[in-house]
């Protein structure tokens, strides 16, 4: 979608017509002679090879490959400077254009930009190249060791064209200061580029800030430009005040504002740059995480931003529906972009939903050489000059995961996190305990709960348990499937101990892909409460169990209903529910078998502790009858769950995320299949290999036939480039065919 802004900045995103050619085999695909009529068409974010969801070679997608995109200019580009704009591209990129090489990004997590005034022909075709190196290259973080999950390749985030004038703003941190105070104010920082140009505005310029909610102005400054005052970085600060009453961005009620900075020759404005931010205030202190000036106890999932297929080139939708199932479905408060800084759609969802982030720089046990960890230090001033407006991130990772102390290395993440940015503390994520504290906060994967050492170390909170230790999957018996619950819940009712402990973020929201050192031999590790396709295990349901009951009732058995699923049959014995109901009443057949409490004795420092039952029994030979569960809250029945006895595959669903697409030829949406009993109680051994017919403007990015795992799976569904409605048919072998149908309506054109 083109986006204009006032003030005479333009950004064109430029995301459709690339032709991709693969594999890099001939130098001089970079030329504009080269002929490239038998490259593939390509809209980005692109992967530069489909995979499998499990069992694929990682070395397939470690290759150099090549992206070539023609366009004209729109007009009015004369008089002014133009740079391309890449989101992310992974690992490394070199960009041409019209054949003259601009340079080389390294690191795939962080944005970049060239300029192309000089290069760039205003009135006619242009040819911009982009050589990209998806290998694991040992002098780019994350690699040089080994590492625990994988990074595809290709242009995996947009593209855009941005049109400025010869000084613009190039950034603006707005920084809420004393929100909680009736001094609260807004410390507005500008970044301005070519002050010192030759052919910047002889005249005085005039910088102007605004504070706004919605269309209403709330506050203003104003201060004249001159070259001399600004830093070495160009940067002239102005401060918002006097602003009132301003709702403060708090976990239930997340208020976001938008801060306008304009610059202005005489009354004309030469450019406009816009954030939103919010205003709260977010400490980690001795005595425990305070947001807003009351305590929180965090608790939370760690988060891979890849996924199934494509691995990290999904574009915005998916990625802000990681959002909504960890605050919604998940009833998380805070995500760690486990292990480098992910996509801005996915901060956005985190600032609009309420969700708190702890985001990292990448990186994984190992430390490189000097030259490495300059890159890494250039890591922390990207990740947060990118994302210091976002009120949802409150912590900066500025050590390697897991790696060993160093201290020349981390005092300088430390100092520039600082010096960039003194609003927010500084964690550094360890496994051991006999660690220097050079961050603000102590942050530890500490897998041995039990050994909790908080008193210790002031500001402890704990970033990884579970995970590794305890891999599970759908199909797993029913007693691994309620020790997984029981694992996640006896952490954070251990991190509910002592109010010193500001809390704890699971390992890990969603299973991932991985290399053959690690995980299950299938190049995925099963660590997820959900699965890879974002799919809940029994353990999702209890952190969706920790929710308020005003906020939704939550009543999720953790087990299936079979008699001879566990070590000597008999039932599932002892029955594991995840409630946040004060009662349950379970009933096997019309007989009243068991009415319990939270077993708050063994988790008596959990909001909703778990409920556990050991009247599910039966006898071996015996007819086996179904379950029903009743919830009760202050005495009234709020909740029925029922689960078939009769072990016969009932259901089958196909059920996307979203009923309308926009057709831009990347816009996704995940469509759920699903196998049940006569209840619609998930059938964790189900089996059946789907068929899948697509017609209408879209196409299935997935296995085709799909084969279920664990009764479930899913694949996307992308839009093409042209409006009309998808019908996609999923077939079960056994159970039928569902029909799942999505609106596809007009994309704004691209404008070059």
């Amino acid at each position: 979608m083109e986006e204009r802004q006032a003030g005479g900045r333009e950004v064109f995103p430029i995301n459709r017509n690339w032709l991709y050619g693969g594999e890099l085999l001939v130098e001089d695909a970079t030329a504009p002679e080269f002929d490239d009529s038998a490259f593939a068409r390509v809209t980005l974010p692109h992967t530069n090879r489909l995979l499998p969801w499990h069992g694929f070679d990682d070395k397939d997608y470690q290759f150099v490959s090549i992206y070539r995109r023609h366009f004209t200019p729109p007009p009015g580009l004369r008089g002014r400077r133009v740079f391309v704009d890449f989101a992310g591209v992974m690992t490394a990129a070199t960009v041409w254009l019209n054949g003259a090489r601009l340079g080389e990004h390294r690191g795939g997590y962080t944005p970049f930009s060239f300029e192309l005034t000089d290069h760039l022909d205003p009135d006619g075709e242009n040819l911009l190249a982009v050589e990209v190196d998806s290998t694991e290259r040992d002098d780019i973080p994350p690699f040089g060791g080994r590492i625990d999950y994988l990074t595809f390749g290709g242009i995996y985030r947009e593209v855009a064209l941005r049109a400025v004038a010869p000084v613009f703003i190039a950034n603006v941190f707005a920084k809420p200061v004393d929100a909680l105070a009736d001094s609260r104010r807004v410390e507005v920082r500008a970044f301005l580029d070519g002050l010192r140009r030759a052919d910047a505005p002889q005249g005085p310029l005039t910088l102007e800030a605004e504070l706004r909610d919605g269309g209403r102005v709330l506050a203003t400054a104003r201060r004249t430009v001159a070259a001399e005052d600004a830093g070495a970085d160009g940067a002239l600060d102005l401060t918002l005040a006097d602003l009132g009453d301003v709702a403060l961005w708090d976990l239930d009620s997340p208020r976001l504002y938008e801060v306008v900075v304009r610059l202005l020759d005489g009354e004309a404005a030469i450019d406009e740059y816009a954030t939103r931010i919010g205003f709260r205030e977010a400490r980690f202190t001795p005595e425990g995480f305070f947001l807003n000036g009351r305590r929180v106890k965090l608790r939370g999932l760690n988060r891979h931003q890849t996924f199934p297929f494509v691995g990290g080139a999904m574009p915005a939708r998916p990625q802000r529906r990681d959002a909504l199932i960890l605050k919604e479905e998940l009833a998380c408060n805070m995500v760690r972009t486990s292990h480098y800084p992910q996509s801005p759609h996915f901060l956005d969802a985190c600032d609009e939903l309420g969700l708190l982030v702890f985001e990292e720089i990448p990186g994984w046990q190992h430390i490189g050489d000097a030259g490495w960890q300059d890159l890494a230090l250039r890591d922390v001033e990207a990740m947060i000059r990118r994302d210091w407006n976002h009120p949802a991130i409150v912590l900066w990772g500025v050590r390697i995961n897991e790696s060993r102390d160093d201290r020349d290395f981390y005092a300088r993440t430390n100092a520039l996190a600082r010096v960039l940015d003194d609003s927010r503390q500084t964690g550094g994520v360890r496994n051991f305990f006999d660690s220097e504290l050079l961050e603000d906060v102590f942050t530890i994967n500490d897998f041995n709960p039990a050994e909790l050492r908080a008193p210790n170390h002031p500001r402890y909170f704990n970033t990884e348990f579970v995970g590794h230790m305890f891999p599970t999957k759908h199909g797993d018996n029913v007693e691994r499937v309620q020790e997984h619950v029981l694992r996640h819940a006896t952490v954070h009712d251990q991190l509910g101990l002592d109010d010193r402990y500001a809390g704890g973020l699971g390992w890990c929201a969603f299973d991932y892909n991985t290399h053959a050192d690690f995980g299950s031999g299938d190049r995925v590790c099963y660590h997820g409460v959900c699965d890879i396709f974002r799919i809940a295990k029994p353990a999702a349901g209890f952190y969706a169990s920790q929710r308020d009951p005003a906020a939704g009732i939550v009543l999720e058995p953790a087990f299936g209903w079979a008699l001879g699923d566990r070590s000597g049959g008999g039932g599932p014995g002892v029955g594991v529910i995840c409630s946040n109901c004060d009662r349950l009443k379970l009933y096997i057949g019309d007989e009243l078998v068991d009415e319990i409490a939270p077993d708050r004795e063994r988790f008596g420092h959990l909001p909703y502790p778990p409920f556990v039952s050991d009247k599910l029994v039966g006898l071996w030979g015996q007819p086996w009858r179904d379950l029903r569960i009743e919830g009760y809250l202050d005495g009234e029945l709020v909740a029925e769950r029922r689960l078939a006895a009769d072990g016969v595959d009932r259901g089958f669903y196909a059920t996307p995320d979203d009923a309308e697409l926009i057709g831009d030829g990347s816009d996704a949406t995940r469509v759920v299949l699903r196998v049940t009993d006569a209840f619609d109680n998930p059938r964790p051994f189900a089996t059946g290999a789907i068929a899948l017919a697509l017609e209408g403007p879209g196409e299935i990015v997935g296995d085709n036939p799909f084969a279920l795992v664990g009764g479930v799976g899913a694949v996307w569904v992308r839009a093409r480039e042209r409006p009309g409605l998808i019908r996609l048919r999923a077939t079960h072998p056994v159970l039928g065919t569902q029909t799942v149908e999505i609106a596809v309506r007009p994309a704004p054109p691209e404008a070059c």
